[in-house]
Order: structure tokens, then sequence, then C-alpha cells
């Protein structure tokens, strides 16, 4: 694959803590470009350790408009979402669009970071016309997975819509809670509703799209390791959420890690019983990151076996370099 042109975006995804900001903040200090940040969950204002918010502080940009500067780089579409509000996919296609050709103007390059495979589908593929969320049938779906556990959730999916269980895991519990609401609000099954645009391939006319894909046994170990260091951060950050009066059930705090935390902070269980759950939670999430992007076979795939091969500035390098990249 050719090194992108000048001024073409450049795409960074893969599975969590596989280095997504790292090569993003690399690539705009190579090439003066901005990010926009492909994250549900780094959308949210508090939440830092838990989502690896990149640190950064909010700015007033020489054309007078305001950023989230992370190490001097414009870090776009993270930090300004209260915790009690939620954000989908079609929103985030939309809000991006207007950022890109803003930061394209300034800056002449826009590379987009992150891991929610529906964000970057919903950008770059379009997504199916599906209907807008119902608050109230999504509050009487969390009032059963409560109740009854998420387990019932899916039973229920398997019973309405086969075709849709058959693709969502019966872990993947926001992707079951949509189908079931879509459901609800058209009678229809979710699958009946597919066009097939997420299998799609990816329009590298318009974009370089990069995968980092890290042998399995390096990137668990990165993800234990990112555990452990922020385990009393995100403690903290939780903890101050819970006295400022969020609800436990609010959107943020369904992230993963957070309801482990709060079972923690109530008591229910201890230190190590909390980070071992966080650590299978995050690592579960990351597989089925890798799922979703290995369906983009037209991407350029960055293979990392471990930790010893990894270097984000050699891979800017490399991505930025007029020739062919292996």
């Amino acid at each position: 694959m050719q090194a992108p042109e000048q001024g073409k975006p450049i795409v960074i995804m893969g599975a969590t803590a596989s280095g997504k900001t790292e090569l993003a903040v690399a690539l705009a200090k190579s090439c003066g470009g901005e990010i926009i940040s492909a994250d549900s969950r780094q959308v949210y204002q508090q939440l830092n350790a838990g989502t690896a918010k990149p640190e950064g502080q909010w700015s007033v940009l020489p054309d007078g408009s305001r950023a989230y500067l992370h190490q001097g780089v414009p870090y776009h579409y993270v930090d300004f979402l209260d915790p009690r509000a939620s954000c989908d996919a079609g929103t985030f296609a939309e809000q991006a669009q207007e950022i890109a050709c803003a930061a394209q103007a300034r800056s002449g390059r826009v590379i987009f970071a992150g891991g929610t495979g529906m964000y970057i589908q919903a950008y770059w593929n379009g997504m199916d016309s599906l209907p807008k969320r119902n608050p109230e049938i999504r509050s009487r779906l969390n009032d059963i997975a409560a109740r009854e556990g998420k387990e019932a959730l899916y039973r229920k999916l398997c019973e309405v819509d086969p075709a849709a269980a058959e693709k969502i895991p019966p872990g993947n519990i926001q992707r079951v809670l949509r189908a079931l609401e879509v459901h609800a609000i058209t009678g229809q099954p979710l699958s009946s509703l597919w066009t097939g645009k997420f299998h799609c391939a990816l329009p590298v006319q318009k974009a370089q799209f990069v995968v980092l894909e890290w042998a399995r046994p390096a990137l668990r170990e990165r993800i234990a390791a990112r555990a452990k260091s922020i385990f009393e951060a995100m403690r903290d950050e939780t903890s101050r959420l819970l006295d400022s009066g969020y609800p436990i059930d609010c959107p943020a705090l369904k992230s993963i890690g957070y309801p482990e935390m709060i079972d923690h902070l109530s008591g229910k269980t201890d230190r190590a019983e909390t980070l071992r759950e966080i650590i299978a939670d995050t690592q579960a999430y990351a597989k089925r990151q890798a799922t979703w992007f290995r369906r983009y076979q037209n991407a350029l795939t960055i293979h990392i076996p471990d930790q010893a091969h990894w270097s984000a500035e050699q891979e800017a390098l490399k991505l930025l370099a007029p020739q062919n990249v292996s």
C-alpha cells in the first residue's frame, strides 16, 4: 500500500491499549495535523483514567475556536459530554464531518484514532436506516437486565431475532440492547433491516486506513499493565462522580471497568477481585474489537509481535514515507 497522499486523512484503528493514541500523536507532530477521536468513552467529561483519555487541556486556537490540546496537538471529540448524556455513531458521523472540514482548513491533515468500530463505520461507510433511540424502551430493557441479568436479554434476542443473535456476541450488551430496542420500536427484527454495509470495504480512495494488530499475549499483557497502573486513579474518579450525584446507571458509568469499580466502592469486591474483573472484561472487549477490524481486509494492518517491536515514532515515519509500506 502506498503512503497517504498529501492531505489525505489517516485513520488509526485497533483494540484498546494497542497504541492508537501514541501513533496518532506521532503522526500529527510529524505532519502538523489534528486528531479526531473515534472513541465512544473518551467523549465524557470527568472520565479520564478509566477511558485512557489523553491528558490535555482546553485552549483557544489561532482561528478563535476552542480545542482540547494533548501535547500541543488538537485532539477533537473528547472531554465534552456530560456523563448523563448519550452519544451514538450517527451523531459522531455528523459532527466529526464538521470538525474534519475545519481541521483540514487549518492544518491540511486530519488523523482519526479510535477503537469504536461503529463510529468509524458510520463516518466512512454510512449506516443502515434505523430508528433513533427510545429512552423509555431502553430504560425498560435496562430494568430487565438489572432484575434478571444480561443473559435474559440475550435469550429474548434469540427468540425475536435469531439472525441478529447469531451475529451479536452475548457479552456485547449495548448491541443486544439496541437490537431489542429496534424490534420493540419497529416490530421488525433488526436483522431484516441490515443492508450489508457493515461488510463493505473501506473507501481507501478517500483515506489511508491502518489497523494495529498485536499478538494476543502481548496485548493481554499491555491491558493488564494499564489496568494496574490506573486502578487508584480510576477508583478516585469513580468515587468523585458518585459523590457528585451521578447515578450508577448513567451512560458514562456503564463504560468498561466502572460497574466493577462501583461494586468495589460499595464493598462487594476487594481490590484484587475488582482488578481481575476489569482486566478480564477489557481483554474480552479487545477481542471483540479485533474481530470487528479484521472485516476491513483492504486496510493496512501493522502486525506487532511484542513490546520490543513497537515504536509509534518509527511507524509514523513509515506511514508518511513516500514509498511502499511493508
